[in-house]
């Protein structure tokens, strides 16, 4: 079938959703959600079979659903309505949450119901269910809508509150009153709902030291204590604050100002933290469940194997200048110890999605901060290629992009869990030409030709696709749990294999030959030449490019590459060439 997606943004849904209706043979073409006219228009070029609305911040104008089926993906359970779905699910501590697929109508979120699932709730925050929970719950709940839609017969069920099983209902847009944090009175599961609820928009409107800010992704800790509301301690930019019955860390926040953007906690506060301690980590951070930690590492024997396991988990995956060179030095020292394999684990929603943008574009120089965080990226990634004394691993328990695919594909092994979404490439980001030595390492893998084409592509991967481009090397479990179980096996099956020193043997007399041939050294100044064109030459595209994404400046158009029933238009008025150059 012709789908055509019409969406707030190309999302994190949108993309899972798009790879997953591709794979089963629709024709599919995407438009941002910018006007009514915009909509209408995108549907007369397309012509769809069917229309799906995976993201959506407004109604469907009814001159597209009165003419058309028009699937809305909302995160709620059967009868739920209104914008804050799962903010309220979370706030409220609801046991049991859903996916509803329901066709628009007159009614907003009201309409006739193609297809539900439900799943348990998680103490997350909104942007982590919502990446996992409720993207694999709408998965299965728009195939089933599609395949129900394909068959011709079935018709969708009306909404019927008088259904004892029926058990949502409307509720408002959700206030910053109904989240504000009550420091004397309320307890520490409180605040964290209360965060959680509003991450990673709107956030949580607060008072730090006399100034207003949004805060943003909130973690108990389980020992330090101070009065509620006090500044307790500062960790790698997260500050610790007090609760009623304990204190919580907060990482980012957003001051309120015009003009702001979501920055580590510590980096905004500045000197308002005034003799605040600072509690960093070892470099090596083992791990421990009563704090949080960015970064923390485990090992594990067998039989006299030791197998060490990497965990890094940066806020939406983005690694700073001083989060890459701690990442480094961690790996550093893991690969200092005794052991045979290390698995660089990423975080739960994330592997990786390179350069930290939003402090590139707070620094007295974004170009000059930019050079220094691919520079430092490239580090990193210079660690990993180097380990000569243990097989490495990559395991991407969530999605990873740009630079952070490439990172991965520094390890000896690339595993990713079946949903992740792959976006190997840089040009969305202003033309980027990027680093993380992928010139060596993607044709490495995949082949010259093959390496163009995915870095051309500019649209997601799912794992088994990149399986099947040979991207990476295994694809499994059904959620992170599974995946982290399979991770797990694969390495102590490697570190146990009879033939393991063989294997060491083998990489690193391949290694050798490489830099005979070409030294990583060249490929890393051939990369940067490009970085730095970017970064100080006469084209803005990529500052211009950053700094849209960072202040959410909504979108103008739908790049070609997404639009193609706008890509044809253009063909058949010979002027593509000109409406690249901009989309």
């Amino acid at each position: 079938m012709r789908i055509l997606f019409l969406t707030h943004s190309f999302n994190s849904l949108a993309q899972r959703l798009h790879v997953e209706l591709t794979r089963r043979g629709h024709e599919l073409s995407v438009e941002f959600d910018i006007n009514d006219q915009v909509a209408v228009e995108a549907v007369a070029l397309f012509r769809p079979d069917l229309v799906v609305a995976p993201f959506l911040k407004r109604a469907i104008p009814e001159a597209v659903w009165s003419r058309h089926v028009c699937l809305v993906v909302h995160p709620g359970i059967v009868g739920d309505r209104g914008p804050s779905a799962l903010d309220w699910a979370i706030l409220e501590g609801e046991r049991e949450w859903g996916v509803t697929v329901l066709q628009a109508n007159e009614v907003m979120d009201g309409g006739p119901i193609w297809a539900s699932r439900c799943f348990p709730m998680r103490g997350a925050r909104k942007s982590s269910l919502y990446r996992n929970e409720v993207t694999e719950a709408a998965v299965a709940a728009v195939l089933e809508a599609v395949d129900k839609f394909a068959a011709g017969h079935v018709r969708p069920e009306p909404l019927d509150y008088g259904k004892p099983e029926v058990r949502g209902r409307a509720r408002p847009l959700m206030t910053q009153e109904a989240r504000r944090i009550d420091w004397q009175r309320d307890d520490t599961e409180t605040v964290l709902r209360k965060i959680r609820s509003g991450d990673s928009f709107p956030g949580v409107l607060d008072r730090i030291a006399g100034g207003e800010y949004y805060l943003y992704n909130a973690r108990p800790e389980g020992r330090l204590r101070g009065a509620p509301g006090s500044l307790i301690a500062r960790r790698h930019g997260a500050i610790l604050r007090g609760t009623r019955d304990g204190a919580v860390w907060i990482t980012h926040v957003k001051p309120k100002a015009d003009g702001g953007f979501k920055l580590p906690a510590a980096s905004v506060l500045g000197e308002a933290l005034g003799d605040v301690p600072a509690l960093d980590l070892p470099v090596l951070p083992a791990r421990d469940g009563e704090t949080y930690q960015d970064i923390f590492y485990e090992e594990e024997w067998r039989d006299g194997v030791g197998i060490g396991y990497l965990h890094f988990d940066f806020y939406n995956g983005a690694m700073s200048t001083a989060d890459c060179l701690r990442l480094r030095d961690a790996f550093a020292a893991a690969a200092a110890r005794e052991i045979r394999v290390i698995v660089l684990m990423g975080g739960p929603d994330f592997w990786c999605n390179g350069i930290h943008l939003n402090v590139i574009e707070a620094a007295a120089s974004p170009a000059d901060e930019s050079w220094a965080n691919i520079n430092a990226m490239d580090d990193l990634c210079l660690a990993i290629l180097r380990a000569g004394r243990q097989l490495t691993i990559a395991a991407l328990q969530g999605n990873a992009g740009a630079g952070g695919v490439f990172l991965a594909l520094a390890a000896d092994r690339v595993l990713a869990r079946q949903g992740v979404i792959l976006n190997p490439h840089y040009k969305g980001m202003g033309n980027l030409f990027g680093s993380e030595y992928w010139t060596y390492l993607l044709p490495k893998r995949v082949g010259a030709e093959r390496a163009r084409e995915i870095t051309g592509n500019r649209l997601p991967l799912g794992a088994p696709e990149a399986q099947a481009l040979g991207l990476i090397d295994d694809c499994f479990g059904a959620d992170v749990p599974a995946f982290a179980r399979g991770v797990r096996a694969a390495a102590r099956e490697l570190a146990l294999r009879p033939d393991f020193e063989a294997l060491l043997a083998a990489k690193r007399a391949g290694r050798e030959r490489d830099e005979v041939e070409k030294p990583l050294a060249r490929y890393r100044e051939e990369e940067l030449e490009h970085m730095k064109l970017n970064f100080y030459g006469f084209d803005p595209s990529y500052h211009v490019a950053r700094y849209h994404f960072v202040h959410r400046v909504p979108h103008a158009w739908t790049p070609l590459h997404l639009a193609r029933h706008r890509r044809r238009m253009w063909e058949r008025q010979g002027m593509l060439k000109g409406r690249e150059a901009v989309a």
